[in-house]
């Protein structure tokens, strides 16, 4: 009866998760997904410090930009948690109780309200993750360093470009190249390159870049072939449009403030509770997040 009640509850949650996207979202309700806890991080982003909503499941994490808190919130991204790698890190200057988050397609720091809290999301992902790798029949420490996108250095972070030191202005503004995540102008990054795990179509990639790719490609290549590697997909790239959309830091505002992480017990075995539950949660709400 208890275990018939604990799914009545996740389902209720999960489905609020999901409402909360509106009709811009993906489908979260799925049979075996559990919502492990919600809670608003802050996310680096180019412009600087974005709170965001942050929600953890037992195989995927889900976060948004926040139009209504607790509402409505949109611009959905998914991470599948086999894809997810932590690296913690010290207290800045300016900001403590960061650490990283790393994935093939995006990588980007988040920073908690306080030192507990960081070291709670931190652990409950990695333990999730744990068991959602063993599920698959997959080795903890499967995912591959190399694959991971690179972490995009905020706009504040330099006045110049980082490859040619050509001042930016209203009318050379900053780009960011998606293999080093450089700061560089538009001079310095004409070039377009398939990055298969970021986009299937052609990205923005620096000069530098671009031809550390050439000379890889090129040691790569037989010399019986001659020439005939300029034929390749990254000579290709450097003529076809910018397919890419506006990144979702450039699509954001920033609204609301830090408040409490939720956490939910599961009642599964091998799924231990944190201790953050309050009597509140256990009953959520028909409608809308919980409060």
């Amino acid at each position: 009866m208890e275990e018939l009640a604990f799914s009545d509850q996740n389902r209720v949650r999960i489905h609020a998760v999901q409402s909360s996207f509106r009709h811009t979202g993906k489908t979260l309700l799925i049979p075996g997904r559990i919502l492990v806890g919600e809670g608003r991080l802050l996310k680096l982003c180019r412009r600087g410090p974005k709170p965001k909503v942050f929600f953890l499941f037992n195989d995927i994490i889900v976060y948004g930009s926040i139009v209504v808190p607790g509402r409505w919130n949109n611009n959905q991204q998914i991470i599948p948690l086999e894809e997810v790698y932590q690296e913690d890190l010290g207290d800045g200057l300016a900001l403590a109780n960061q650490w990283l988050i790393r994935t093939p397609r995006k990588s980007f720091y988040v920073v908690a309200a306080s030192a507990e809290e960081k070291h709670a999301w931190m652990g409950h992902i990695e333990q999730y993750r744990a068991l959602h790798l063993q599920s698959k029949g997959l080795p903890i420490d499967s995912t591959a360093v190399g694959n991971f996108a690179a972490t995009w250095i905020p706009d504040m972070a330099s006045a110049i470009c980082m490859r040619c030191s050509e001042r930016f202005s209203i009318t050379n503004r900053r780009h960011h190249c998606r293999r080093c995540g450089f700061l560089v102008c538009k001079a310095c990054s004409k070039n377009r390159a398939v990055l298969h795990n970021i986009s299937p179509s052609p990205v923005r990639v620096c000069r530098h870049c671009m031809n550390n790719m050439q000379d890889g490609q090129v040691q790569g290549k037989k010399t019986s072939k001659g020439k005939n590697w300029k034929n390749s997909s990254l000579e290709d790239s450097q003529s076809q449009p910018e397919f890419e959309t506006s990144s979702e830091e450039e699509l954001e505002e920033q609204i609301g403030n830090q408040v409490p992480t939720k956490w939910f017990n599961s009642k599964l075995e091998n799924y231990s509770p944190y201790c953050y539950l309050k009597p509140e949660h256990i009953k959520p709400p028909v409608s809308g997040l919980c409060n």
